[in-house]
């Protein structure tokens, strides 16, 4: 650190996924949708995705099924539309919320907070979900907010990014931060390969965090962005009247490894140092074939992006809150030098920064 300037630390992360597990479900349902030359394609992709779970805030129904299933919130099409979605939203997303704080709190004292920052894509409610979460918490209505809406798998490293700013800028803060993220209620009636292919990484969860001047967790070092030129419709998410439908282009991992193997960009990725000086990296848990990706281009051991595959296995893509979740796991493991978190999202841009353990 120089002198006069403060740190930012990521002192501990807490998290929750809801308790259904919709992951096999959705396998059974996709399979329907497509021709049979489709169906062994599809087939193929979702053995080698690298998920084993997906978890969802719809309930099971009383007979124990899936969303859908009979009498499930998906069993008939049309499915519901965008109001019903965002009337779960409201009522799921701020308790998922509390849970991942509860979940911080058996970690770490989470009192005198003086910001909140919020991040989530997957729904709209106002007033925000940042004041439902301040409300519940009893959080004085001093407390500064914040709310990143609609960023995607990258916004969780726009939260952590401004949190850093905050403390930097204000030694005395604790800024507490949430990602919650519920895609589980934008199911769609797809029945093209690369739509099915797409809502096969998603599930629901939340994460939330405490960053402050105390020198415990990880330091948070300099942030980077960039977008890739002439890509912004290969990740977007289109508001519809049938909830908002995720377009995940499968030129996506292709256009992260040109990306990667770019000297220059790499350099802006690693602070200027060789990939195999970075000793952790968080990498966004987007899919099995965006870690091949990097991992590839980076020529990476195969076990540097374990943490992100274990999240991936055990939760598919989060969105925002996937990252957290790497980050839980990395704070739990071994000490880190040199560690670099990366997030591709809308765009396509990359955002991320570097951060190491605390002396």
């Amino acid at each position: 650190m120089r002198k006069g300037i403060v740190s930012a630390y990521l002192n501990a992360v807490g998290s929750a996924v809801p308790g259904h597990d919709i992951h096999t479900a959705f396998i059974g349902w996709a399979r329907t949708r497509v021709d049979a030359r489709a169906e062994r394609v599809f087939d193929r992709m979702a053995a080698r995705s690298g998920i084993a779970h997906r978890w969802s805030v719809l309930p099971p129904t009383a007979n124990g099924g899936s969303p859908i299933d009979d009498a499930g919130f998906y069993a008939v099409e049309p499915h519901p539309g965008t109001a019903a979605r965002m009337t779960l939203y409201a009522e799921h997303a701020p308790d998922l919320a509390i849970r991942a704080i509860e979940a911080l709190r058996d970690k770490i004292a989470v009192e005198g907070i003086t910001h909140l920052v919020v991040a989530s894509c997957t729904g709209f409610v106002a007033p925000g979900i940042d004041q439902i979460i301040a409300r519940r918490l009893g959080l004085a209505s001093s407390v500064e907010r914040l709310l990143i809406g609609f960023m995607g798998c990258y916004a969780a490293v726009v939260a952590l990014r401004s949190a850093r700013h905050i403390v930097r800028s204000e030694p005395q803060a604790r800024v507490l931060v949430v990602t919650v993220e519920l895609s589980t209620l934008h199911l769609q009636p797809a029945s093209e390969l690369e739509s099915l292919l797409a809502m096969l990484q998603f599930g629901d969860g939340a994460a939330a965090a405490l960053v402050t001047a105390d020198a415990t967790g990880f330091a948070l070092d300099t942030p980077f962005a960039a977008t890739l030129a002439d890509s912004e419709a290969l990740i977007r998410w289109d508001v519809t009247d049938a909830g908002f439908a995720m377009h995940l282009s499968g030129e996506v991992p292709g256009r992260i490894a040109t990306a990667l193997s770019d000297a220059a960009f790499r350099d802006i990725v690693s602070d200027g140092r060789k990939p195999n000086e970075i000793d952790a990296w968080a990498v966004h848990a987007g899919g099995r074939s965006i870690l091949d990706a990097v991992e590839h281009s980076l020529d990476l051991k195969p076990d540097a992006l374990a943490a992100s595959r274990q999240v991936l296995s055990e939760n598919g893509n989060m969105s925002s809150a996937t990252l957290m979740f790497v980050f839980e796991r990395l704070l739990a493991g071994p000490r880190v030098e040199h560690g670099v978190a990366l997030a591709f999202g809308p765009g396509l841009a990359a955002e991320g920064f570097g951060f190491r353990s605390a002396a």
